[in-house]
């Protein structure tokens, strides 16, 4: 499956992957990583039901959002994801979030509650700590080679790129702001839970992201309802095990 050209799926904050669907049964919306794009999910159309639409998250300074302006803080972040997701409100929704993207996705699902009223199908979050567990590295405000080095420590997703020049000036500045707005993140103390049902995954040998601080997702839901998945793999653990883990998401869903 290829992505959509720019229509009434797509737009600045969400590309559509996958057949355009007049009204599938459910938005499956995903947010990657910090450093990353909407790219990372572009095979999972293909693997999920045909009744569930893929959205992915386009965060701005990269890709066709090149000369778009950093969000500056993860307030700001959340609302525009948010509004950019109400049009899209006509079917039940659930989010995936990625590392960083699991505490954007946390954020837009407090807001569609709050504001719209809306909860999620469910919250599924990967390799990252729940809110109250993080601790900043301080990692951003390092020289570029420290910064490289420490996302390299995760695991090897991409990192080759920043050993060519050009494309190194190009994708260092948004993997620097991503860090600076997920270490600067302060969530409510203690953070407000969702309603939704929580999943969490998380690859084996991660060195970003503790079992004990995955697991911390359960106590911010209301629902009752949290499982946690594990799979062989570091902090992008989610390339290679993309069949297991789209096929849990899709059990997940159903459940």
């Amino acid at each position: 499956m290829t992505a959509t050209t720019e229509g009434r799926a797509d737009s600045r904050w969400l590309r559509r992957f996958g057949p355009d669907r007049a009204r599938p049964a459910l938005r499956l919306v995903c947010f990657p990583h910090a450093g990353g794009n909407a790219q990372l999910f572009h095979g999972w159309s293909a693997l999920l039901p045909p009744e569930v639409e893929l959205l992915a998250v386009r965060y701005p300074g990269r890709q066709e959002r090149l000369t778009d302006p950093f969000a500056e803080s993860m307030a700001d972040l959340a609302d525009e994801v948010t509004a950019a997701l109400v049009p899209r409100l006509d079917v039940p929704v659930a989010l995936f979030g990625h590392s960083m993207g699991s505490s954007v996705a946390y954020e837009t699902a407090l807001r569609l509650e709050a504001r719209h009223g809306v909860v999620p199908r469910r919250l599924m979050v990967s390799a990252r700590s729940a809110p109250h567990r993080a601790r900043p590295t301080g990692l951003y405000r390092r020289a570029d080679d420290e910064l490289v080095a420490g996302v390299r420590r995760l695991g090897d997703l991409g990192s080759e790129a920043y050993d060519i020049p050009e494309l190194r000036e190009l994708l260092l500045p948004a993997l620097r702001a991503d860090y600076r707005l997920i270490e600067s993140y302060r969530p409510k103390a203690p953070p407000t839970p969702v309603r939704a049902p929580i999943t969490a995954y998380l690859g084996d040998s991660d060195p970003g992201c503790t079992r004990e601080n995955l697991a911390a997702w359960d106590e911010l839901t209301t629902s009752g309802a949290f499982s946690l998945r594990t799979y062989p793999g570091d902090h992008f653990y989610l390339v290679r095990q993309e069949a297991a883990l789209v096929a849990d998401i899709t059990k997940d869903l159903e459940a």
